[in-house]
């Protein structure tokens, strides 16, 4: 049998051909022919909440929409303390290469103010916003209050107790912004969480509460809900009035949340994740979800969500700080 001779160059195209062939095995192509290898393994969600809790469900809601849309598992693990500090710390020390992800609540624009935590929202790639669950201002059904304006008239001749769901929350915060607002005597009553907040307005253990819809709602007829503190009526409360409907003032707070990472993720990586997290949002599964709970879909791309939690930082700092 006669021998086949092979030129240098034409071996080098094989071996060239033979080296594309298996890089192109090992990386995953992505629309438009762009080729990027993440993610190739399951992704950590840490919740810095305990189970249950409205930043754990929306966690979870979230996390199962991401699944589909990055085709790995994505997975939850709560991570409670320190006021959510102990979260956002460890997700801040882990390498930013989008293995380790967090959902962030408002506290990550108070932490820093409120508990001297080392939480700074400019120690972190923000991704995107994904929820806003607005304030509420609440009193007793058999308070004899049946106005905002008739709650800060009460406040403004002497102090009035308001519950919130704990020393350093949004809602003791919320609380602090409408007596600046209004010149009002709100004196901040901590109790441990908001549905307990709520059922001391309900049973006059304080004049009032502020805290969010659905757990305000989840107490039924032994409430009523004077205003919320949102820039529009809440459709699950179409009779409640907005605060600057109700006294003409603008007083806006709300517990939103979003996914944050690691300072430094690579600029593909980032995208990824970025792109992920909108479509999840996006989603029949996670709107029903947040509609179900009470909450506003509510989405901020990476760009516009860093800046707003920018202008939150400042305001937190002016006002607790």
């Amino acid at each position: 049998m006669p021998r086949i001779r092979m030129s240098r160059a034409a071996a080098a195209i094989v071996a060239v051909t033979a080296t594309a062939l298996v890089l192109a095995g090992c990386t995953k192509v992505e629309e438009g022919g762009a080729e990027s290898a993440f993610p190739e393994k399951d992704i950590r969600l840490i919740i810095q909440a305990n189970p249950g809790g409205g930043s754990d469900l929306s966690s979870r809601a979230l996390a199962t929409e991401l699944e589909k849309i990055l085709d790995v598992s994505v997975v939850p693990e709560n991570m409670p303390g320190a006021a959510g500090a102990l979260a956002m710390e460890y997700v801040g020390s882990q390498k930013a290469d989008g293995y380790v992800i967090g959902f962030a609540p408002v506290e990550i624009a108070m932490l820093n103010t409120t508990q001297g935590a080392k939480v700074l929202p400019e120690n972190y790639d923000l991704l995107g916003q994904v929820m806003l669950a607005p304030g509420v201002i609440t009193v007793g059904a058999n308070s004899g209050i049946d106005s905002l304006e008739a709650l800060v008239a009460k406040a403004k001749s002497g102090a009035v107790t308001v519950a919130n769901s704990g020393a350093g929350s949004i809602w003791e915060a919320a609380t602090v912004g409408l007596a600046d607002a209004t010149g009002a005597q709100f004196s901040p009553v901590p109790y441990d969480g908001g549905a307990t907040a709520v059922g001391a307005a309900a049973s006059g253990e304080t004049v009032a509460a502020v805290s969010g819809l659905g757990e305000a709602l989840a107490q039924g007829d032994a409430v009523k809900i004077l205003a919320v503190m949102h820039d529009e009526r809440h459709p699950d409360a179409k009779d409640v009035p907005t605060v600057e409907e109700a006294i003409g003032e603008k007083v806006e707070f709300g517990g939103w949340g979003g996914i944050y990472t690691a300072k430094g993720l690579p600029d593909d990586v980032h995208k990824t994740l970025e792109d992920a997290v909108k479509k999840a949002v996006e989603s029949d599964g996670y709107q029903k979800f947040q509609t179900e709970a009470g909450n506003l879909v509510v989405y901020r791309d990476s760009a516009e969500w860093t800046s707003f939690v920018k202008d939150q930082f400042t305001l937190f700092k002016d006002l607790l700080g």
